[in-house]
């Protein structure tokens, strides 16, 4: 089909099998699962509906030589406008359930921060209120350690359920994976960085462990975080939220400011002209587009004021 062989009919029955015919969907078009609403498609999107069976597919494409993309709510992703090759792995409201156990919160890796925010405060459970209104799955929280007003997704992760890749085999496919539990403290967890990113684990399922609250001040909170985002972040337009990371004794927005940019825009791309932290889709925006905008603001900052600019958005896919 591409440059790998072995992506072949045998190797999409064999999905099939794993997670239904109906979790398969051929020439699925990313933008209809990115916040950015940006991305061409992508040659397979499966979507398990239980961890064993997300484990299953990609130890099939694991075998198979099969790349994977894994996708959770696609709030920080930018997929190039040729689209992705291979498998993506869906991991969103197929693979979204919320339990509450005594003072933890046990999410599979598709439910967002917010479904676990949202079932903490009806249990009287306080420690998710920060991150309540980050756009991200779990899995994707545990991937960048989200955060957000000064508390991060680290901060009340007690441990993650994760896909460990195989060993790579001299035909370059991999052995089967292995399912573990990796602890808090084994996850290397730093600003938007963790194990699970660096090592190429798949989160499936995590837990929060958090302290009994007054669920009046709990849901006050979570309304006064929620008010300061409407404030101040363009809600009500296509983004990946905060588009560069913050770099050491500075603030990104605040440096784009300085450095002119606020409204620059290429194409349907735009510096937000309310945070310039962010970068927008003003409507019909190409990933290229995004990707020159975020290049020339990276050379203004850096020629203006000498500090590189990282994104915090990953770049997936073929541009």
């Amino acid at each position: 089909m591409h440059e790998y062989d072995s992506f072949n009919e045998d190797v999409i029955c064999a999905l099939a099998g794993a997670v239904g015919e109906d979790g398969v969907a051929m020439v699925e078009p990313m933008s209809a699962h990115t916040t950015f609403k940006i991305g061409g498609p992508a040659d397979v999107m499966v979507m398990p509906r239980c961890v064993e069976a997300a484990a299953k597919a990609l130890d099939i494409c694991a075998i198979a030589g099969v790349p994977v993309t894994v996708v959770g709510n696609g709030s920080d992703l930018l997929v190039g406008d040729r689209g992705i090759r291979g498998v993506v792995l869906l991991m969103r409201e197929n693979i979204s359930q919320v339990r509450v156990e005594g003072t933890r919160v046990v999410a599979q890796a598709g439910a967002l921060l917010r479904d676990v925010a949202i079932a903490a405060a009806d249990a009287g459970l306080t420690g998710m209120e920060p991150l309540w209104g980050i756009p991200a799955s779990v899995g994707g929280a545990c991937f960048m350690n989200a955060g957000a007003y000064d508390g991060t997704t680290g901060d009340v992760l007690e441990s993650v359920v994760v896909y460990v890749p195989g060993e790579t085999l001299p035909d370059g496919s991999r052995a089967k994976g292995t399912v573990r539990t990796l602890g808090h403290d084994e996850l290397g967890l730093g600003y938007r960085k963790s194990r699970v990113a660096s090592d190429g684990l798949v989160v499936l399922e995590a837990t929060f462990v958090l302290a009994p609250g007054n669920v009046a001040q709990i849901r006050a909170a979570m309304d006064d975080y929620q008010r300061r985002r409407e404030e101040k972040q363009p809600l009500d337009m296509p983004s990946a939220g905060s588009t560069f990371k913050r770099p050491d004794g500075y603030f990104a927005g605040k440096l784009i400011m300085d450095a002119g940019m606020r409204g620059a825009s290429v194409g349907g791309a735009q510096v937000s002209t309310k945070h310039c932290g962010f970068v927008v889709n003003t409507g019909g925006a190409t990933a290229a587009d995004v990707r020159a905008l975020i290049e020339r603001v990276q050379g203004e900052v850096r020629d203006q004021f000498g500090v590189e600019l990282e994104p915090e958005v990953r770049m997936v896919g073929e541009f």
